[in-house]
């Protein structure tokens, strides 16, 4: 029998019950892919992260949703950055994360958690019949790379959007990010995202969306740093700052529980 501790989190928060919940299970080394994903779709949260150590004090990660692998988690990053730093000891340290996007470093101050991450600059696309029939409301942009950015022009257009989930799913991109600036709410701007074509029908807080958006709110603004939020159900807060071509994400994370799975042998 195998037993695998699995902790769960409640990434950008700072209580329980909010912000984005996450998996994270830490291995000695990497368990089949096959079993991970089965593993993920499991515990059926919007990311599983599972964390390696690589023996020369940093680590590897890759993430799952209950469907696929990604190539890139925000929320899990700094779930797994908060079990290493809490649960195994490394609080004083710098970590760093080998991943499928590259290299991901992470520091804390004891409070919150900063996360430097590859920058995405996204091209404008056309903002086709498709698209606002999927998102609905009243879009003035969109922009693509690997997910479609929509933006609106007031924030509380976001609050209100209900958006067709399986027309969202036909759309060719991972997901889809609504944004509008935050219009004088205490918020440089605001989003909510969308991935149907991975399992998850709304993300609560979604960390890799800020890489393109701070790009986006840079080149409209003319500013470099950041307070956004995703607008979700559960909601969470963002620090967001962009510096050249990288982005740094920074937010709060709170232990909801640990759990031990047990599996057969293989």
């Amino acid at each position: 029998m195998i037993k695998l501790d699995i902790y769960y989190v409640d990434a950008f928060a700072s209580k329980p019950f909010q912000g984005n919940p996450a998996a994270v299970c830490v291995l000695d080394d990497w368990l089949p892919e096959a079993l991970m994903q089965a593993i993920a779709s499991e515990i059926n949260l919007s990311e599983t992260s599972f964390v390696v150590p690589r023996g020369d004090g940093d680590f590897r990660i890759r993430w799952f949703t209950p469907t696929t692998e990604v190539k890139l988690c925000g929320h899990a990053t700094l779930a797994s950055a908060h079990i290493l730093y809490e649960q195994f000891d490394h609080i004083d340290e710098v970590l760093r994360f080998h991943s499928l996007s590259g290299p991901l470093v992470t520091t804390s101050d004891g409070i919150s958690i900063c996360m430097d991450f590859p920058a995405e600059h996204v091209s404008s696309t056309e903002l086709s019949t498709e698209i606002i029939d999927a998102v609905g409301g009243n879009p003035t942009e969109a922009l693509a790379g690997e997910d479609l950015m929509v933006l609106f022009s007031d924030a509380s257009e976001i609050t209100i959007l209900d958006p067709d989930i399986s027309k969202i799913a036909e759309l060719p991109y991972r997901g889809v990010c609504v944004s509008a600036p935050g219009n004088g709410n205490g918020y440089d701007f605001v989003s909510r995202f969308f991935a149907p074509a991975a399992g998850i029908n709304e993300d609560p807080v979604t960390g890799s969306s800020f890489t393109a958006l701070a790009p986006i709110y840079a080149a409209k603004t003319g500013k470099r740093q950041f307070k956004a939020r995703q607008m979700s159900a559960r909601g969470g807060d963002v620090n967001v700052s962009l510096q050249t071509d990288r982005v740094f994400i920074s937010g709060s994370a709170v232990t909801m529980m640990k759990a031990e799975m047990t599996l057969p042998a293989f």
